[in-house]
């Protein structure tokens, strides 16, 4: 049913949006990896809701609980398995979209492939369940980190507000300083501006996020079907609401020469390396030794109380206001989601490798 990620290193999540809880089980963790509690909380802690003007006001703690596959602090090689109890589901808010399909949701589509959906909150489509997967991605960086593997992700466009600073010359220490998670500090006060007039208007927007990965070794990825470049995009396109993928210059890349997107090899001492790193540390879908980094694409939130045309169950057309808690914008939020998929993904790459 596809609710498993990875061939070594692998998770597995379970869990609706307005159930008891959410959670997973990881396998293929290496043992003797110290379990650093209050670095996967920190990590839970920046993704949770209520954290913000611009996130949704629903208010979960995130405490996660470990079930199994840890002894005495460290992991012990076994499945690890997780829980995160939901405390603050206002179900009855979404008793009005039981029997409505909301423009651009899931609710249709659920309905159609498997006859019944959870109205509550979307159920299993929920950016709820994303929260297992910081938790999976915490651990994968702790062991990562054990190898100089640094894994940062940062809000870089806003609707049609974009840094001008590039993803090579952003101080990513500033990256926490805001609450759009936006490293050039002028851009951020403009999108969190942005950001609180759409929630009054009851809007959404979407937006990028950016991520560089650092350290890490060449040889990760597989020719043909198990490029790291493709998994790293199915890992990305995974996550609610991401609509699109690039690395490297991308699509920027189109109106380019050869002679101007390729990276020239150049001799380092006794190493090898390339003298520009236009193809975002990924050649021929194996990663060369520079620094590897991506875009990920997000659409605006699909659920907003501005008046929309839908239909209901019956197919009779009405004008839909929706009422809850949403993000009028996930990027935000998104951020360590993205650095968990990407540390689950390379992990499992970076095992099969070894």
């Amino acid at each position: 049913m596809s609710n498993t990620i990875g061939k070594l290193f692998t998770f597995t999540s379970f869990g609706e949006s307005h159930g008891k809880g959410i959670g997973g089980i990881i396998d293929g963790c290496p043992a003797g990896i110290e379990l650093d509690e209050a670095f996967i909380q920190s990590e839970l802690d920046r993704r949770k809701p209520g954290q913000s003007s611009i996130a949704t006001p629903r208010k979960e703690d995130d405490k996660v609980e470990f079930l199994s596959g840890i002894f005495e602090g460290k992991t012990t090689g076994t499945p690890i398995a997780f829980i995160i109890w939901n405390q603050n589901q206002h179900s009855k808010d979404y008793d009005h979209l039981k029997d409505v399909y909301r423009p651009s949701h899931a609710d249709y589509t659920y309905q159609q492939k498997y006859g019944v959906r959870d109205h509550r909150g979307g159920g299993r489509s929920s950016a709820r369940e994303t929260a297992a997967r910081v938790v999976a991605g915490a651990v994968a960086k702790l062991v990562l980190r054990k190898k100089g593997i640094e894994i940062t992700a940062f809000t870089s466009q806003v609707g049609h507000i974009a840094m001008t600073q590039t993803i090579e010359s952003a101080d990513l220490s500033l990256i926490e300083s805001n609450i759009v998670r936006c490293p050039q500090q002028d851009i951020a006060e403009k999108m969190i501006k942005y950001i609180q007039q759409l929630k009054k208007d009851g809007d959404s927007i979407g937006g990028t996020v950016s991520c560089i990965i650092k350290g890490l070794p060449i040889g990760l990825g597989e020719p043909i079907f198990d490029k790291l470049q493709a998994r790293l995009a199915a890992a990305m396109l995974s996550i609610n609401a991401s609509h699109g993928f690039d690395y490297g210059r991308g699509f920027e890349g189109v109106g380019l020469k050869g002679s101007e997107m390729n990276d020239p090899f150049v001799k380092e001492g006794d190493k090898i390396s390339t003298k520009t790193n236009n193809s975002g540390g990924i050649q021929g879908g194996i990663s060369n030794g520079q620094d590897v980094y991506f875009r990920v694409l997000f659409k605006p939130v699909a659920t907003i109380s501005k008046k929309q045309n839908t239909v209901d169950i019956h197919t009779n057309e009405i004008e839909l206001a929706a009422r809850g808690r949403h993000d009028p914008c996930v990027l935000p939020r998104a951020v360590p989601i993205v650095e968990a998929m990407a540390a689950i993904t390379l992990l499992d790459l970076y095992l099969t490798k070894s």
